[in-house]
């Protein structure tokens, strides 16, 4: 018998299986597509390798400012296509000897629960002390008639296309909808995203969303708020305003961007008693459904539908399957939206803050405090905000607007994981000159 079964081979999911077989577990990982999962092949790594090719060919535009002379910059699309392909084939390769080198024994097929303790795989039955779920998500589909016609594209589908679009549509004003529009836009597309929330990047600091509005605006990506989306007939989408007037916008593609939904059929779950919905399958933060033995991780679970969040749930249910107590905190997991400029965030926003009834204070320090954002960012605009208690000085939430923001937004993580109150920062040392600096000077000032 097995030690651990893992169905799913996304980053939830192989690096569970690598982690439990490092602790000399006996473990067998099944998937019935490609090894990496979405992230890895149609999400995460795909997405940013275009928006580097992107921020790139923005910063050639901006040549005169950084003293260069670049003229007639442009993307060649099926070169991105294949860069893309090259990049996600290495890491692709790279999972695969991770699963091999830590003996893990990985199976093609579809995983079915037939028992709390056995698992079937294209017939094959295999048995296993636990189980694991991490079957990821696929692109949502809102019910807008229309929206399986050929001219829609969804997150895994765009990357098909060979050339950019004089025109796309997106529907969504989430990560996903703001990545690919900031992507489109740099590449040459007109672009028009609707939301139908009265804010972008929903869950964000409601002050971050706008000010990252503004400057998406001010590169020519016609953002709508408060508008539906009522059906799409050709290439023809038809929307109603915030007022309820109904207005029609033609594009060559039309980007399906309405977020993601879990993986949960076709599992048993149902005759197992898993307690589940179309939202996702419930567990506790140490990775327990309510059926023994049985586990979940991941895009699955409905919690947070992000890669990294993924891989620290499945190690979090390894270590408590086998004996070591472990539990995630989900306030603590920062969050990237990888548009230009970037979102990093991590811990509450104000309106959460001020929802729950928890008294704070907070700071805001402007990203050119640093000079290595001006260095970096001639036209870039940012700020970093750093919400703590009003009482005890804690950190409850760090929101930064600002290109590099992803590559230090850990540090803040780690700070609110450790519980180090923002008047204990000014004993880390941060390197100068870096960008990450706007983050300290910003603790700094809520702690006084």
């Amino acid at each position: 018998m097995l030690d651990l079964f893992v169905i799913g081979a996304g980053p939830g999911g192989y690096e569970a299986a690598a982690h439990a077989a490092k602790l000399g577990k006996k473990v067998a990982l099944a998937e019935k597509q490609y090894l990496g999962g979405v992230c890895l092949n149609v999400g995460c790594i795909p997405t940013k390798t275009y928006l580097r090719s992107a921020r790139l060919l923005s910063e050639c535009r901006l040549g005169a400012a950084f003293a260069l002379e670049v003229s007639d910059a442009r993307l060649n699309m099926p070169a991105l296509v294949e860069r893309k392909d090259r990049v996600v084939g290495t890491l692709v390769k790279g999972v695969e000897t991770l699963l091999k080198r830590t003996g893990v024994e990985v199976i093609r097929g579809h995983a079915r629960i037939v028992s709390p303790n056995a698992v079937e795989v294209d017939g094959k039955r295999w048995e296993a002390a636990n189980i694991l779920i991490a079957t990821g998500s696929r692109p949502a589909v809102p019910p807008v008639a229309g929206i399986d016609s050929d001219s829609v594209l969804d997150s895994n589908t765009v990357f098909g296309l060979q050339h950019i679009p004089a025109q796309i549509a997106i529907i969504g004003g989430g990560y996903i909808g703001l990545e690919f529009a900031s992507f489109f836009a740099a590449a040459g597309s007109q672009v028009v995203a609707f939301e139908m929330l009265p804010q972008i990047a929903s869950g964000c600091d409601r002050d971050i969303a706008e000010r990252l509005g503004r400057e998406l605006k001010r590169q020519g990506i016609d953002i709508r708020t408060s508008v539906k989306v009522t059906s799409i007939e050709g290439k023809t989408l038809r929307y109603s305003g915030p007022d309820g007037a109904e207005g029609t916008y033609e594009a060559d593609w039309i980007l399906n961007a309405t977020g993601r939904q879990p993986n949960v059929e076709d599992l048993g779950l149902e005759q197992l008693g898993v307690d589940f919905d179309r939202k996702g399958i419930r567990t506790s933060d140490r990775g327990r459904t309510n059926v023994p033995g049985v586990w979940a991780c991941g895009d699955v679970t409905g919690r947070r539908l992000l890669a990294h969040a993924a891989t620290r749930e499945g190690i979090v249910a390894v270590n408590n399957m086998f004996g070591r107590p472990d539990r995630l905190r989900y306030e603590t997991i920062p969050s990237v939206i990888y548009t230009h400029p970037e979102v990093a965030s991590v811990g509450w926003t104000e309106q959460e803050l001020e929802a729950k009834g928890i008294p704070y204070k907070k700071s805001q320090v402007p990203m050119a405090y640093s000079g290595r954002f001006i260095i970096d960012n001639p036209q870039g605009t940012g700020i970093a905000k750093v919400l703590v208690g009003a009482k005890y000085g804690e950190l409850l939430g760090v929101h930064v607007l600002g290109d590099s923001s992803s590559e230090f937004i850990v540090a803040a993580a780690a700070m609110m994981e450790m519980e180090l109150p923002a008047s204990e920062v000014a004993a880390i040392v941060f390197p100068h000159p870096t960008v990450s600096e706007a983050l300290k000077e910003a603790i700094l000032r809520a702690a006084e």
